[in-house]
């Protein structure tokens, strides 16, 4: 990979994380969906939830894929975004990791309320520690202001940041944007999109 194309997914995560991950950042609205038309500016998306919205990209606003890499990978010193969710024993269950490459070690930092469903939270966090467990593997992780451990079960996605543009985003894809609400409509700030069957799954 060049060294124009690591600078630039740096910064998209860099940017991606600051909004979609950060717990002191203005809540923005996370849309999830497929795709069902880029016309001009204008990205037309069929959400998870239901119903249909357009979505204002302007000529900056970053586009990102994501590529899978094993759980093996995460090693400690690592730094990751993890939705999870908390059983009735309060353990946290990895939904998905999010590994950030190293330029963005310690955006959105911290543990939080996440939007996937009850009991969802995400933590940005070093990896301090990797454990075998019997469901898995159990990540020790710490950030500021506290420490939790996550089990990531085999199965889970484990991701990290991949090159993409506007011609990505083709009808069918699943995206997930973050945006700025307009009225009925939103201004988008971020895009990840589905590439090479790899789709988002924060």
């Amino acid at each position: 990979m060049s060294i124009r194309t690591k600078l630039g997914l740096s910064l998209v995560a860099l940017s991606l994380a600051s909004t979609a991950f950060a717990a002191d950042a203005p809540k923005p609205a996370r849309i999830r969906g497929d795709i069902v038309s880029l016309t001009g500016d204008t990205l037309t998306v069929h959400r998870k939830s239901g119903d249909t919205v357009k979505v204002t990209l302007k000529a900056d606003t970053p586009v990102a894929a994501l590529k899978n890499i094993k759980l093996q990978d995460i090693k400690p010193g690592s730094f990751v975004g993890t939705a999870a969710t908390t059983g009735t024993d309060g353990k946290l269950t990895a939904t998905e990791v999010l590994v950030f490459p190293e330029a963005a070690r310690g955006t959105g930092e911290g543990h939080y309320a996440w939007d996937l469903g009850p009991k969802s939270s995400m933590t940005n966090a070093n990896v301090d520690q990797v454990v075998q467990g019997t469901s898995g593997r159990d990540l020790k992780l710490s950030y500021k202001g506290g420490n939790n451990s996550v089990t990531v079960p085999e199965n889970v996605p484990v991701v990290t940041f991949a090159p993409a543009t506007r011609d990505d985003l083709k009808a069918g894809k699943q995206v997930f944007v973050v945006a700025t609400p307009n009225g009925s409509d939103y201004a988008a700030q971020r895009v990840v999109v589905e590439k090479d069957g790899v789709k988002p799954p924060m």
